[in-house]
C-alpha cells in the first residue's frame, strides 16, 4: 500500500480567516517539494481580525490573489488592506453566474431545496462547475501563472471558501510545477476539515432552516469532494489529451515559464 503524501501540519489559529494553510512540502515528482513560505490558501480575508492581519503581513507576501466575484465581494467585503501587499482580482465565476440559485441556498425551503440539490443533483453541479472553470478559464489561470513565474510570490490565493475556485487554481499550479494528483488531491480534501469548512449561512436561522435533511442536502455545496477534483483532471485529459498540452496549448505556457515556476516555489 503506497503512502499518503505528506501534509504539513503546522498552521496558525487565525480567528477571522478560513481555511488557511501553507502549501509548503508537498511533493514533486521529480523529488524536490515545494518550498514552504511561497504558497498559500485560504478562505476569503474580509473578516480578518487585527491579529490575524498582523500575522498575514509577517508573511512577507508580494500578492494576495482574490478569485471572488464583484457580487462575492459586495455580500461578504474587501479584503483586509496589508501594507505592501499587492491586491490582483481575478474573478472566476461570472457575478451573474447561478446568482438565483444561491439566493434558493440561502432561502429556500426543504421542498425546494428537494427538487434543486436531491438526487445527486448538487454534486453534480460542483463537478460540472469544475470542468467550466478547466475549459472556460484558461485565460485567467494562464495569468495567474505567468504572475507567479514574474514576480508574485510568496503569493496567497483565495476566494470565499478557499475550497473551489482557489483549491482548483491551486491544483493547476501545483500541476504546473510537477506535484503528482494524488498529494495534490491530498491537499484539496483537507478543506473538508471541521475547522476548515465555509459556515453555510441561511437566511432563517430556525431550526426548520437548519434541520438536518436541509444541511445533508447543502453538504454537497460546502464539501471538498474526490469527484470534484477528479472531473477537473478528466476534463483535462478529454478536451487536451494530456496534462502536458494542457499546460502548453490551454494556458500557454513555454518551457522558460515552467522553469522559471519551478525556480520560484520548489526546493533546490
Amino acid at each position: 500500500m503506497t503512502q499518503s503524501p505528506q501534509i504539513p501540519s503546522t498552521e496558525p489559529e487565525l480567528a477571522g480567516v478560513r481555511n488557511f494553510r501553507d502549501v509548503g512540502g508537498l511533493p514533486a515528482l521529480d523529488g524536490r517539494r515545494v518550498r514552504h513560505g511561497v504558497l498559500f490558501r485560504s478562505g476569503h480575508l474580509a473578516h480578518a481580525t487585527e491579529e490575524d492581519a498582523r500575522y498575514l503581513g509577517s508573511l512577507g507576501l508580494h500578492t494576495i490573489f482574490d478569485f471572488r466575484n464583484a457580487s462575492d465581494i459586495r455580500v461578504e467585503g474587501p479584503d483586509v488592506a496589508l501594507t505592501g501587499v499587492r491586491n490582483v482580482n481575478i474573478p472566476l465565476s461570472d457575478p451573474a453566474e447561478g446568482k438565483e440559485f444561491w439566493a434558493m441556498v440561502r432561502d429556500g425551503g426543504l421542498d425546494e431545496l428537494r427538487v434543486m440539490l436531491g438526487e445527486g443533483q448538487a454534486a453534480g453541479r460542483m463537478s460540472s462547475s469544475y470542468r467550466t472553470m478547466i475549459t472556460e478559464r484558461t485565460a485567467e489561470h494562464s495569468r495567474l501563472l505567468h504572475a507567479l513565474a514574474e514576480d508574485s510570490v510568496p503569493a496567497l490565493m483565495h476566494c470565499a471558501a478557499g475550497k473551489d475556485r482557489a483549491g482548483l487554481s491551486i491544483a493547476v499550479t501545483l500541476l504546473a510545477v510537477g506535484v503528482g494528483r494524488d498529494a495534490i488531491l491530498a491537499d484539496y480534501l483537507e478543506s473538508s476539515a471541521p475547522h476548515r469548512r465555509y459556515k453555510i449561512r441561511r437566511g432563517d436561522n430556525s431550526p426548520a432552516a437548519l434541520s438536518p435533511e436541509v444541511m445533508e442536502l447543502l453538504a454537497p455545496l460546502f464539501d471538498a469532494r474526490a469527484e470534484y477534483l477528479a472531473a477537473a483532471f478528466e476534463t483535462i485529459e478529454e478536451r487536451w489529451g494530456s496534462t502536458e498540452r494542457y499546460l502548453t496549448e490551454g494556458l500557454g505556457l513555454s518551457a522558460r515559464t515552467r522553469e522559471l515556476l519551478c525556480s520560484r516555489l520548489l526546493t533546490d
